[in-house]
Parts: C-alpha cells; structure tokens; sequence
C-alpha cells in the first residue's frame, strides 16, 4: 500500500507497537490505536507523542478513526473484535513486523540484532556506537534507552538498528517477526529455548534462526557468538562473511583482563590479527561484556572507527527496565530488571553480587511471561536463584494463560529454593512482599524486581514505603 495518511494500531501499547506508532507520526501520519491496557513506559511516550489510545477493543473504534490501513500486533487474537471487523470490512491491514519493513527498511541497511538474550542492551549499545562515529541511526528497539529518551527514531540514513525478536508475527502470519525485517547484516547473540507458548520445541527455534542467517545477502555481515553452539550451527548456513566473538570458546574477537567495578566495566577486547582495544562501559556484568563485544566486531567489520565505537559505547547510558536502579533510600537499593527466562535471571544476578560485593541480594520474581507461566522451566529456575542471599516470589498472575497441567508454581520453586539452602518466601500480591521487605530490612540491601509487567507498580510503592518507615525499621 502507498503512503497511507491515517494508520490504525491494534496493541498499541505494547513495546515495538509504540515505538512504530513514534515512527509513523514523526513521518507526519496521523496514528492512533487500541489496546486493552497502557502501562509505563510506553503510557507516557504515547502521550508525549499526543496519539489517541482507545482502552478496550471494539468496531466502533475503527468506524470512528476511519483508517487507510490497520497493523495487527501480535498480541491481538483472531476472535477480537476489532481485528474481525477489520477483517470482514475489507480495510487494508498488515502485521507490525511488515509495516516496520515496508516503511522504514526497504532503502536502509538493515543491522538486526537477535538472539535469545542480550537483543534489546546490544541494540542499545549499537546504537550508541554509531552516534559516536557520527552517524545518526534509525531504531526501533524493544525498550527505552535512557540517553535516548525513547526506543525509535527514523534517523538518517544509511544504517537502521533493529531488536529482531524470534516471537511470532501475528495471527494471521505465524513466522517469526526478524524474518521480515530485510537483514543486511545481523548479530545473533544466543539461542535456547524460549517462548514456549509458541515454538514447540528447540529444533523449532533453531529452524527460525537458520531461516534468518538465509536472508543474509552475500554481500552482508553475520556477527555470532561463539559460546553458543546453537549460533554456530545457524551461522553455517550464512552465504555472506561471518565474524564470531566470544568469552568461552575461540572467536575472532574475545575480551581480556574484565574488571567489574562499582562504576564501570572495562576490558580489553582483541581480534585474531592482534588489534587490541581498551573498552569501557557502563553496564555490568560479563553478559554486558559479551554484548559489547558483539557491538565491536560488528562494527570493526562494517570498517567504522574504533574511535569513535569505543566512545560510544562509553557513553551508553543502557536501557530501562535492565538493571535500573529506581531509588536508594538510606543505603537500601531498588532495580527494576526486565530478566524473566532462567538464564537472564542467573546473569542479572551474578552482575548485580560482583558489581554490589559485600551487600545483602534480595530477589523480588514475578512470573509473568508466557514461558516463565508454563511449567518448562520449573527446576531451572530452581537453579537460576542461586547467586540471591533471599528470594521473594509472587503467585503467578493470570494463571489461566498456561493450558491447564502445564503451569509453573511459585510454591513449589520456594520449596525447591529453600532445599538448596536459599532463603525463599511466597506471597500472594505486591502488598504482601513489601511487607515482608519492610520486616526484613537490613543495612545497604540490594532489591532487585524480576518482571516483565508492571509488578502493581511495586518499585514506587516500595520507595515510598521505605521513606516512612526506614528510621523505625533500621
């Protein structure tokens, strides 16, 4: 479809819908859209941006705004109302993953970060990187960084960073979203399995990978981690060049001498040929490490100045929602963390104790995804906890969203925990942990909140509590 004047989004308020909604309305397209909810951060930028948000689902939405063309977000059904009305009206309509090709990517070059972990700091990273030598890139990243402000802008050309998340398209369109997102040169960061409302197994996700790696033209660029040999095996099906970077394993690129300090991570990243680099971030962690790294090689090979990489990535303030630090009240610490899959939630952990050392590690966990719901990774996250001094866990909400006999307990992960000698509560709601945090508060604590939803909005609610009842209970 030709440049369409008025957009409507279905799942408007989702992460990427937001940001696309940003995209189109800086282009001068009049948006507005739908969702059944609207929660921060992206309740405030859509507000910012002054685009019409209709709570709940319903046709007369559609009759009122009157579109050229509907995008479909994933989250959406084929049984809502809207997207059947729109459906059986004949309106154009599309999924976000094709309208984001159609309109920002077909004349940019494409660089697509993917992977199981680590997708949304090393677009960030990347992002930043390039504004250090001077570009100004497009992005549409699924989060906010925070020397940003927001998760996209249509930049200029040539380069358009993109988090290429391996979720479904739509309804409608069950491929995976980086499939349409015309890879020019990708990363692809890790591979396990994920998402198990929608793969059915890991040999399905690897075929989505491998899939991805053939869009790559010959003239493209696939940077992949070598610690994961799943990657690997993706990246031989690669007809372009490929640069591997690593911690673990041997890679074209690996980093030495990592010190991570209260302030700082830095290291010294060096490739096969003997070029060494002095790297500094501000993220910690060896994950973080990894994450930068991938950034260096990729653009070592694309021929950008290290210079200017290495200046960027200094100055990468990172993204919100990753190891963000939301208050400190009297020497207790509140982050908010996006972490939800076992592994994330092991690294955060271990980022968090080297980069605290001496402080108490309180984990706060909600499980809140479609995966973390399921009963998948039960004994995982078991093991996953390991790296907290205490861990408070929420009942699961909206259990209902798992098929029946295939759902995660909170009560059973406590048990588990506490048979491995960790400290574990279950509670039923938000009101109940910070209640439990405020009988239990010690010295220079360190909570960190595990969720990918709002948590009852628990982080503020914490703070405030916090600053009427540290002096009593400390």
């Amino acid at each position: 479809m030709k440049n369409p004047s008025k957009i409507y989004l279905m799942g408007i308020c989702g992460t990427g819908m937001a940001a696309l909604a940003g995209l189109l309305k800086d282009e001068g397209i009049s948006v507005s859209g739908s969702d059944s909810g609207c929660y921060a951060p992206m309740d405030q930028v859509l507000e910012e941006l002054d685009i019409q948000v209709h709570l709940g689902y319903s046709p007369g939405n559609i009759t009122r705004e009157k579109p050229d063309l509907v995008v479909i977000g994933n989250v959406i059904t084929a049984t809502n109302p809207e997207a059947a009305y729109v459906i059986e009206s004949g309106i154009p309509y599309m999924s976000f993953p094709q309208a984001l090709g159609e309109f920002f990517l077909k004349d940019r070059n494409s660089l697509v970060v993917a992977g199981t972990h680590g997708k949304t700091t090393t677009s960030t990273m990347l992002v930043a990187a390039l504004k250090g030598c001077g570009f100004q890139p497009g992005f549409l990243i699924g989060g906010v960084p925070r020397q940003e402000r927001r998760g996209f802008d249509a930049g200029r050309p040539p380069w358009f960073v993109v988090e290429g998340d391996e979720y479904d398209t739509a309804f409608f369109d069950k491929v995976s979203k980086f499939l349409h997102y015309r890879p020019k040169n990708a990363v692809i960061t890790s591979m396990e399995f994920d998402h198990a409302d929608i793969f059915e197994d890991f040999d399905a996700i690897k075929a989505s990978f491998k899939k991805f790696v053939r869009l790559l033209p010959d003239d493209g660029l696939l940077v992949a981690c070598a610690d994961w040999p799943p990657v690997m095996e993706a990246a031989r099906q690669a007809s372009c060049r490929v640069i591997t970077y690593g911690l673990e394993k041997a890679a074209d690129w690996t980093a030495r001498d990592i010190d991570i300090a209260l302030s700082e991570t830095s290291y010294t990243a060096v490739n096969r040929n003997g070029l060494s680099t002095a790297v500094s971030i501000r993220a910690p962690g060896r994950h973080n490490v990894a994450n930068s790294l991938a950034v260096l090689a990729l653009c070592h090979g694309l021929g950008l100045d290290m210079k200017g990489v290495t200046s960027g990535l200094r100055r990468c303030r990172g993204v919100k929602r990753r190891q963000e630090v939301r208050g400190e009240v009297g020497g207790i610490l509140v982050i908010d963390d996006f972490a939800h899959h076992p592994r994330a939630v092991s690294e955060t952990l271990l980022a968090l104790r080297q980069r605290y050392q001496g402080r108490r590690l309180i984990a706060v966990f909600e499980p809140r995804t479609n995966t973390s719901r399921r009963a998948v990774f039960q004994a995982e996250y078991a093991r996953a906890f390991q790296g907290a001094d205490k861990v408070m866990v929420r009942s699961v909400p909206d259990p209902q969203k798992a098929p029946e006999g295939d759902r995660f307990s909170s009560v059973r992960l406590v048990t588990d925990l506490k048979s491995r000698g960790i400290d574990a509560h279950y509670h039923e709601d938000a009101s109940s942990i910070i209640q439990g945090i405020l009988q239990d508060l010690k010295a220079h604590d360190v909570y960190v909140v595990l969720s990918n939803g709002p948590f009852e909005n628990i982080h503020e609610r914490l703070l405030e509590e916090l600053k009427k009842n540290l002096g009593q209970a400390l």
